[in-house]
């Protein structure tokens, strides 16, 4: 993805400024939904190893085989962002994306925890 191009997370910030510096590695997210936009927009660009390095391990899938998924995705709609306490936040967001033609949505509440400073996506409830 080209610098200047806008963020897939739906921000309106630019993907340099926005998803960018943490799928480069260059900084942590900064919330549980900073790092949850990452997520979508890393699904987007089909970043199976930065998904996986912000799974929590206690929930992490052993792999993440994307080049096999043909889902496009269209865009992100943040409902809540929730924080807990300093350690645990909750963010509640819809998807949409198309298979094969056909518009699907993804609502979800999401649960993070923070550890060493870094967030990370444990599991969440689908609705």
């Amino acid at each position: 993805m080209k610098p200047g191009e806008p963020c897939p997370c739906g921000s309106g910030q630019r993907y340099a400024a926005c998803c960018g510096p943490l799928h480069a590695g260059e900084q942590p997210a900064a919330s549980a939904e900073a790092l949850m936009r990452s997520r979508y927009s890393a699904y987007v660009l089909k970043l199976a190893d930065y998904l996986l390095a912000t799974w929590h391990p206690s929930t992490r899938p052993s792999e993440l085989d994307l080049a096999a998924d043909d889902s496009k995705w269209l865009g992100l709609d943040v409902k809540r962002h929730e924080v807990q306490d300093d350690d645990r936040a909750m963010v509640e967001f819809v998807a949409r994306y198309r298979i094969a033609g056909r518009g699907h949505r993804l609502h979800e509440l999401s649960r993070f925890v923070r550890e060493d400073g870094r967030w990370f996506y444990v599991d969440g409830d689908l609705s």
